[in-house]
């Protein structure tokens, strides 16, 4: 089972690095067999062991919370649509996306409640979400079906959370949130 960090900090105060975290957890009886580090880098301890997968440090200048507005459809292509996503610039970034899970919002005008997703910029590191092996990508902007793009709205798969690329991160709405 994987448990994140964040989840045992809604019940206790964790105030040591998470390896030192598995190495107590595991005196009292309750095994930690692996530590995945998630979009963070990762810390080397001299009498802690634990054996980490190749993991994917996200750059916190081009990795960030975005707010899709609006959802446009592409005009050259069925399958593609245009999300329009504030991520705290002074105006919306259009992303050239196929994520199934927006569809339904397609040519809806503005959105009353915005879409929360994990946004990359370009020159961010992900995962390749087509690849069946895991491969690296640097997000490079291109033309995609006529229309330029630099940037993306991103699945589990491409953060390296999960294998889940069926459509894009569409978190619950929180007070609190803010693009960026």
């Amino acid at each position: 089972m994987r448990i994140p960090v964040s989840w045992l900090k809604e019940f206790v105060d964790i105030d040591v690095p998470v390896e030192i975290l598995a190495e107590q957890l595991t005196l009292a009886g309750l095994e930690v067999a692996h530590i995945y580090y998630i979009g963070v880098p990762q810390q080397h301890f001299e009498n802690v062991r634990w054996p980490t997968s190749d993991h994917l440090v996200w750059d916190r200048e081009k990795v960030l919370l975005g707010a899709i507005r609006e959802v446009k459809a592409h005009p050259d292509a069925d399958k593609l649509v245009l999300a329009m996503v504030d991520y705290g610039a002074d105006e919306l970034e259009q992303c050239v996306t196929g994520a199934p899970n927006l569809y339904e919002y397609k040519d809806k005008g503005p959105l009353d409640t915005p879409l929360w997703t994990a946004f990359a910029l370009e020159g961010a590191e992900l995962w390749d979400g087509h690849s069946e092996t895991p491969k690296r990508l640097k997000l490079k902007g291109r033309k995609l079906r006529g229309i330029y793009n630099k940037s993306m709205v991103c699945s589990e798969k491409e953060l390296g959370i999960s294998d889940e690329h069926e459509g894009i991160i569409l978190l619950e709405n929180r007070e609190g949130f803010a693009p960026g």
